[in-house]
């Protein structure tokens, strides 16, 4: 049944009851005939009548509720609404024999059913190791938004730690990592992830936070912060949570014009950091998510050991490469693909496996009123001189995404390195267009193999633009994206619309863990 169909069936009986003149005037008619003659009311002008009053009288928001899920090659298993909280991170974790998903959202608050009180959005945290059956454990509070941008609180970044990893902790532990706010970094004991347990405060009196990362095997954590004597927003503080109970500072991090007492403009601020640890000696640092991005490319042994106050000379001696982004390009996420056999390459003497950086900007605009963010796909294969070689996009007019209301561009990419997906099938979440599934076994040429777009629920909140008609829309907003290695895919909604664990189907599914 499609849209109009939906509307008819909801309008077709008082229609029936209107008179006759009153009803062909609203077509712009005049007649003299008896005012109930249903027999001369045809289904033609019916359903013209039942189009005008459609658009001209049926809010948006009944509109909007009739977008049902869209797919390709990939499949809902389960869904949870997240008690309506915006979301931002998933982090998917096993514990044992069980499978957690601690979720970071944006601030607001929701009434929490556990406890029956309104709390601050914060973190959920959900058993998923029945995909198809989630099971809310806990939510703990996050810290309050303001009252000009509620988004700006809650407890958007989740990192997960096994005590048995880590090089100096309780070994019969699990330790949460995440951010309260804007103002500070936070250690929990989530051992019992129904029943965390704050240990400590780790860095506080922030003005600002975001994505960090954050090292099992060593404990060496990269956290995005914005330290109030530096003159960006955020740049990087790195510790050694090794033993989590006991954080033990090692240095700031940002790029020259930063760092306080510098002069002239500061460059774009850190948006999130990917380390590659010992093994890789690489961090690979996203700058500007939106606009006038930035990709650095760091020697990690250089950044760890190497002098550590923060002047211009010493915050350049780790950079191996920098990549000034178009000012319409942004940086959100950088994530390495390493050792990619492409296949096209293979009879060649040299240069068939090379290393890849997929650089996804961010979309900050609703409705297409910017520059169109997508995913840029960089060949590090000799990192001193990165080469832009491809890019990936949702064409708009597959799904007339513009005029759905919210934003329409790439913001994030999965950031697991999961060996079932690895250099072979990434995930980006492109807001309105849901997440897509795209084939990276050669970047030179990404192809899309799959996508899911959710329906929307009461749950889904409004996106509204100035200027346009009607100003306010209910839509999707696919907002972060992460895996497991068991092939499911995690997908949480910036709108308030929940979780959803979906798995590849059809061709897409195939080339999970294929050589």
């Amino acid at each position: 049944m499609n849209i109009l169909d939906t509307i008819g069936n909801t309008l077709l009986f008082p229609l029936l009851l209107v008179p006759r003149r009153k009803f062909l005037i609203l077509q712009g008619c005049e007649s003299a005939a008896p005012r109930y003659d249903r027999a001369r009311i045809t289904m033609t002008n019916l359903r013209f009548g039942i189009l005008l009053l459609a658009l001209a009288a049926v809010p948006a928001t009944f509109l909007a509720a009739q977008q049902q899920a869209e797919s390709s090659n990939m499949q809902l298993v389960g869904s949870n609404d997240l008690q309506g909280r915006s979301a931002y991170q998933p982090t998917i974790h096993r514990q044992g024999d069980r499978w957690i998903a601690y979720i970071g959202h944006h601030g607001g608050s929701a009434l929490n059913p556990l406890t029956g009180q309104v709390e601050n959005n914060g973190t959920s945290i959900l058993d998923v190791t029945d995909p198809a059956h989630p099971v809310y454990l806990a939510h703990v509070p996050g810290e309050i938004g303001s009252p000009e941008k509620l988004e700006a609180g809650g407890a958007q970044m989740t990192r997960v730690c096994d005590g048995s990893a880590l090089p100096h902790a309780d070994k019969s532990k699990v330790y949460l990592l995440r951010t309260f706010g804007n103002s500070a970094h936070e250690m929990w004991d989530v051992s019992d992830p129904a029943r965390p347990r704050r240990i400590s405060v780790i860095v506080g009196g922030l003005r600002d936070t975001h994505k960090s990362w954050w090292e099992c095997d060593t404990g060496i954590a990269y956290l995005v912060s914005g330290d109030p004597q530096w003159r960006t927003r955020r740049m990087t503080k790195i510790y050694d949570l090794g033993n989590p109970e006991k954080p033990v500072f090692i240095r700031d991090f940002g790029l020259p014009g930063q760092q306080p007492g510098a002069a002239g403009p500061a460059p774009s601020e850190v948006h999130g950091p990917i380390s590659t640890g010992p093994k890789g000696n690489r961090v690979y640092f996203a700058y500007g998510p939106g606009h006038n991005g930035i990709v650095q490319i760091v020697d990690r042994e250089k950044l760890l050991n190497g002098p550590r106050e923060p002047t211009g000379q010493n915050l350049l001696y780790p950079q191996i490469a920098r990549v000034d982004l178009p000012p319409d390009v942004g940086a959100h996420t950088a994530f390495p693909l390493l050792g990619v056999d492409v296949a096209e390459f293979a009879k060649m003497k040299d240069g068939a496996r090379r290393d890849f950086l997929a650089v996804t900007g961010e979309e900050l605009n609703n409705e297409c009123r910017g520059s169109r963010q997508m995913v840029h796909f960089l060949d590090i294969t000799h990192d001193l001189a990165p080469l832009g070689v491809s890019t990936f996009t949702v064409p708009e007019a597959s799904g007339h995404f513009c005029g759905r209301g919210g934003r329409f561009g790439t913001h994030s990419s999965n950031e697991s390195f999961a060996p079932v997906f690895y250099d072979r099938v990434m995930f980006f979440a492109h807001f309105n267009a849901g997440v897509r599934a795209v084939d990276v076994r050669d970047p030179f040429h990404p192809k899309e193999v799959g996508y899911y777009i959710p329906a929307v629920t009461g749950k889904t909140q409004q996106r509204c633009t100035e200027g346009s008609n009607p100003p306010c829309k209910t839509v999707i907003q696919t907002n972060n994206v992460e895996v497991d290695d068991r092939g499911y895919i995690y997908i949480v909604d910036r709108a308030g619309t929940g979780l959803h664990i979906l798995r590849l189907t059809g061709p897409a599914a195939q080339l999970a863990g294929a050589n």
